[in-house]
Formats: structure tokens, C-alpha cells, sequence
């Protein structure tokens, strides 16, 4: 991020005090709202932000470069997203329940009845990323999760896009309040002390982080060194793997590249899961068959900085080239590609660690099925991999099952940019990919978050809460 820009606005301490305390206040009215009351909420606000579209559009063109048609349809997937959770609530399916009915026949003995809930964690500190200003920012998956869950929400606006976050943070509060949403359910602070503090705060009871590993383990270390550790939901760096296996090169080799190169320059290589790493059977040939675009302006003067700091790290790594370039976009940052053999690699896995966020990509060529047996057990945590196979592909197959125990979602002869919402979606990898690996933070099943399990045992009828009554 751009410390210029971090540096221009401070939530001022009173401010900050008064958001919190308003939030703590707003957990248990929120925490005993119906799934139907949340659900209404959620609704509430994906037409808030429906019916502002023009203005906050106008305002994330004007402040990130991105091109209007990516930004209507990132607006659009966030009220898709807002309205799915409100259809969970409603038809139930967000509310994960088990019951055990007493059973004297037990095989350990007598059980009791025991009946199992979850319930709102409390109030939620989410940090929105820079790099989608809708879908990951103000009102992206973290704060609709949270809200769904019944969690008040703290945002914490980045700073790559302030005039947005605080557009959209005032269609939600009013939403929310139109359907009678206590005060204090959401709020939106600004800069990096004021987001330490809030972290560090005993009211926060968890948070949400999507950004870079460096930042996102400096928040991790803060929120588990409390007296009173929280959960810390980051999702952090991935170079999203690629496997191109012999069988398909030989099949379809040229559009392989071809659509390699277009996954990994979308959007100028801003996003999270473009594909960062290749390995393919013959790189000399693969790199002969790439053609590389003119990148979009970036998003702020921080990631032009980031990215060139990285690629400059990249190709100073034994055993990788450069080799190829393409011209230079708006900010004198143009797409490139470095190749380097398996076997330097699996000397230096330190080269499965370097993201560079933008348009940059690795070609790892490799010389045996072992030796790419010997790079995919390097692997350290990603959000994807990707096999790209054919017909009859057995060594495909493995490799799918190699990839997966190294990241969340394995994709098979696709390109893992894009990432649907849905119940089945997983967004998320061991580290460094994300800090919490059982969790997603897209789709349905990211409610989980911020949740946390209650068994009722022994209850009357009366007195059990609703979803747990026969």
C-alpha cells in the first residue's frame, strides 16, 4: 500500500472509542435477531447498494483506474452475494444444527440429550483489500458473512479507495438502520494505529484480513498475543500453481499458453488467485507460444512499488531468466515472464514463495514425472492449483491429488481467476496462502467464521432456542 496515502487519514481515538463501544453494545441485541430479521437486513442493504450504483461506481473508477465493465460487475457480484446470504437464512441452510435425542442404550453408557447450535462470536474487525472495491472492501464477503452470522462489523476502509469506502459504509448503515438494526452494527474507521488498536481491543472477538503476507502476519501475530487471543481469518499470498502435464501439452500446448497468459495478466495481475507459476514439459517451447499483453493501469503507486521490488527478486534467483517482456503500460510497468528449470527449484523452493502482484509469471520447466513429483512436495500454502490435462491422463489424476494437499480449491482445465460464489466454494489454503486453512472466505460457508458452537444439553422444549426445538 501507498504510506502516503495510509498516512492521510486517522480514526481520532475518541471516534474510535465510541465505534467500539457501539459495537459491543449492538452484539447481543444482533446476536438475538432471527435468521428472518438478518436476512431482511441483508436484503436492505443489496438494494442500498443496487440503487447507489452510478455513484459508487463513478467513485471506485475514479479511484482504483479499474474499467467501469469490471466495476459494475464487481458491484454486481457483491449484491449477488449480500442476497444469497439472505437466502441461507431463510431457508435454513446457514444454520448447521445437530441433535441427539436421549438414548439409555448408549454404547458408553446413557446419553443425555445434547443439542447443537452456533451463535455470533461477537463484534468483527474486517480489513477491506485494495484490489477489489466492492467484493473485498466496505461491504465485500467478510462483512456480509458477519453480518449474516449476527456479528457487528468494524471496517477498517484501505486506503487505496477512501472515498468509496466511505460512500458505501453510509448506504449500509442506513440500510441496516432502515430495518431497525441496532446502532452500532457497523462502522467504518481509517488508518493503521487505529486498526492496531481495535485489534488489540477486548471488545473485537475476531477479524478478517485480505492482503499481503507481511502485513497479514503482523495483524495475525497482534491478534494472538492478546491476554485474550481472538480468531484472525487472513488471507494472505498465493502463486496459484499450474501443472501442464506432458499428454495435454501435446494435445492443446498452444492454447494452454494462450490462456495462461490472459489468467495472468487479468487485471493486470491483481488478483489474488492469477496463476503465478507454471510447470510444463518443455519451457522453451511454452515460452515461444506466450504473447504478452499491455497491463492496465495499476491500482495504486504502492503495488507499482511492490511489484517491481519483486520481480527485481525473482529474476535475481539462481538459475532464473527473463524471458520475455512486453511493453510498457500506463505506470512503466509491463508484463514479464522468467523461466527456470525443476531442478533449480527443488534446490531453492524459496521460489514457490515469491508473488509478484501483477503482471509477472514463472514457467518452471520440468524434465521427469519425478521431478515434478519433487517441485509439487515444495510447495508451500496456496489458495489454487490447476492440472491442465487430456482425455486419457492418469498422471493428471495424480497430480490433482498432490496439488490438493497443498491448496483449497484444485481446478481441472481452467484457469483459477474468477471465483464463484457458493455453498461449495473454498477460498482459503494453508499458510501462506491464508492463516486459517479450515475456513473459506467465499461463499456460503464463510459464516463459519464467525461462529463459534453451543451444545444444550438435558433442555425443555420451552427453553431451547428455535432451531433447536423438534
Amino acid at each position: 500500500m501507498d504510506a502516503h496515502q495510509e498516512a492521510a487519514h486517522e480514526t481520532a481515538a475518541d471516534d474510535l472509542e465510541s465505534v467500539l463501544a457501539a459495537a459491543h453494545a449492538a452484539a447481543r441485541p444482533l446476536a438475538r435477531s432471527t435468521p428472518a430479521e438478518r436476512a431482511d437486513a441483508l436484503d436492505a442493504v443489496a438494494r442500498a447498494l443496487e440503487g447507489a450504483r452510478a455513484e459508487l461506481v463513478a467513485l471506485a473508477g475514479e479511484e482504483t483506474h479499474l474499467p467501469q465493465a469490471r466495476l459494475e460487475g464487481e458491484l454486481t457480484r457483491t449484491v449477488f452475494q449480500a442476497r444469497l446470504f439472505a437466502a441461507g437464512l431463510r431457508d435454513g441452510s446457514l444454520l448447521p444444527t445437530r441433535i441427539d435425542h436421549a438414548d439409555p442404550d448408549w454404547g458408553m453408557g446413557p446419553r443425555p440429550d445434547l443439542r447443537r447450535t452456533v451463535v455470533p462470536i461477537g463484534p468483527v474487525l474486517v480489513f477491506a483489500a485494495s484490489n477489489f472495491p466492492f467484493a473485498f472492501s466496505v461491504a465485500g464477503g467478510d462483512s456480509v458473512s458477519a453480518l449474516a452470522a449476527g456479528c457487528p462489523v468494524v471496517v477498517k476502509a484501505h486506503p487505496g479507495h477512501p472515498r468509496l469506502s466511505l460512500a458505501t459504509a453510509r448506504q449500509v448503515t442506513a440500510a441496516l438502520a432502515a430495518v431497525g438494526a441496532p446502532e452500532g452494527a457497523f462502522a467504518l474507521i481509517e488508518g493503521v494505529e487505529a486498526s492496531k488498536t481495535a485489534l488489540r481491543d477486548r471488545r473485537i472477538r475476531a477479524a478478517g484480513f485480505t492482503g499481503s503476507v507481511r502485513g497479514g502476519r503482523a495483524l495475525f501475530d497482534l491478534a494472538v498475543s492478546r491476554p485474550d487471543p481472538i480468531p484472525f481469518h487472513g488471507e494472505l499470498g498465493s502463486v496459484n500453481p499450474v501443472v501442464v502435464t506432458p499428454a495435454a501439452w501435446a494435445e492443446r500446448g498452444a492454447d494452454v499458453a494462450a490462456g495462461w497468459v490472459g489468467s495472468l495478466t487479468l487485471g493486470a495481475g491483481q488478483f489474488c488467485t492469477n496463476p503465478g507459476v507454471v510447470l510444463v514439459p518443455d519451457a522453451d517451447a511454452f515460452t515461444a507460444a506466450v504473447d504478452l499483453p499491455v497491463p492496465g493501469p495499476m491500482l495504486h503507486p504502492g503495488i507499482v512499488e511492490g511489484f517491481r521490488t519483486a520481480t527485481d527478486e525473482l529474476g535475481s534467483q539462481p538459475g532464473v531468466r527473463p524471458v520475455a517482456t512486453g511493453a510498457d503500460g500506463p505506470d512503466g510497468i509491463a508484463a514479464q515472464v522468467f523461466t527456470v528449470t525443476a531442478a533449480d527449484v527443488v534446490t531453492n523452493p524459496h521460489l514457490l514463495e515469491l508473488e509478484a502482484f501483477g503482471p509477472a509469471g514463472l514457467v518452471v520447466g520440468y524434465s521427469s514425472e519425478d521431478e515434478l513429483r519433487s517441485v509439487l512436495d515444495a510447495l508451500p500454502g496456496q489458495l489454487t492449483g490447476s492440472v491442465h490435462a487430456a482425455a486419457e491422463d492418469p498422471l493428471a489424476v495424480e497430480v490433482a491429488g498432490l496439488l490438493a494437499e497443498h491448496v483449497g480449491r484444485v481446478v481441472w482445465n481452467d484457469w483459477p481467476t474468477g471465483v464463484t460464489v457458493s455453498a461449495a466454494q473454498q477460498h482459503g489454503g494453508p499458510w501462506p496462502a491464508t492463516t486459517s486453512p479450515t475456513t473459506t472466505s467465499v461463499g456460503t460457508a464463510a459464516i463459519s467464521r464467525w461462529q463459534r458452537p453451543v451444545a444444550f444439553q438435558g433442555f425443555p422444549a420451552a427453553a431451547l432456542p428455535d432451531e433447536l426445538k423438534d
